[in-house]
């Protein structure tokens, strides 16, 4: 696609870190309205959050993507610099971000799961528009297809591989699924009996469709714990799903048992 948005002289804009940012500051917009709107919470307390966020989601996204292949990094270190703003895996940048997060709602006294549910559509509407930014820099592409849908990569800036070749837009899919997803959660959020609820489907839905779409990946260098088999990605989803799952069921349980009883 278009890696290279805009050049000024010496000055470039990428497409992909001007998409992460747009979608940092529509994030910032949504949760400091929504957390004022319900919570009463100031927006400055969400800027002090929002930085915690986005370091450790940094720091997991980068660990995490070394893990994938760490031999490389681990013959040349000087790897790690010089990849410290190309490739990140999302998986890691939210095991990281998720306890850091609640860390910071206990610390303020806030209503934990009732701000997790915020933090789903906040995380989708980053997430989401990062994902057109991989698509502009060919990064998180498919593998090669002959159906109608197919992308080609013909920019030589692009990280896409093979280029001038049909790829599968997996960057598309999980774009589609993250809308999808938001739209779901957005319409749901009326009937939800819980607080929590919304993080939890989030949390699972977006494994399933992530697991999904890691079927047709391409990129063969975010690695695999079964060779050929079972991604990273689809191994955190199973565990992440597993995990939810379970919590969620003992959430309504609760939710369940604290109800008031019947005087007929």
């Amino acid at each position: 696609m278009h890696p290279l948005l805009f050049k000024f002289g010496e000055y470039h804009i990428y497409a992909y870190g001007f998409f992460i940012v747009l979608g940092a500051a529509l994030g910032y917009l949504f949760l400091s309205r929504s957390a004022y709107k319900v919570y009463g919470i100031d927006k400055d307390k969400i800027s002090s959050l929002l930085l915690w966020i986005f370091v450790t989601a940094f720091i997991g996204g980068k660990v995490l993507f070394y893990m994938e292949d760490p031999k490389i990094y681990m013959s040349d270190p000087s790897k790690m610099i010089s990849n410290l703003g190309n490739g990140f895996v999302f998986f890691g940048s939210l095991l990281f971000a998720v306890p850091t997060t609640i860390w910071f709602f206990k610390k303020e006294g806030w209503n934990v799961w009732g701000m997790l549910d915020l933090i789903a559509f906040t995380s989708l509407i980053v997430h989401a528009t990062g994902r057109i930014g991989c698509f502009m820099a060919g990064c998180c592409h498919g593998i090669p297809t002959d159906f109608f849908f197919g992308v080609s990569f013909t920019d030589p800036m692009c990280q896409a591989y093979p280029l001038n070749t049909p790829l599968h837009p997996t960057q598309i899919y999980e774009f589609l699924v993250l809308t999808s997803i938001f739209v779901f959660l957005y319409w749901f959020r009326k009937f939800k009996t819980f607080d929590g609820q919304l993080f939890l489907f989030y949390v699972v839905l977006y494994s399933v469709g992530r697991s999904i779409i890691e079927t047709v990946r391409g990129d063969e260098e975010r690695g695999y714990l079964i060779d050929g088999i079972l991604s990273h990605s689809q191994g955190i989803s199973i565990v992440l799903i597993t995990v939810a799952v379970v919590v969620y069921f003992k959430r309504r349980n609760q939710q369940l048992f604290n109800q008031p009883k019947s005087k007929n």
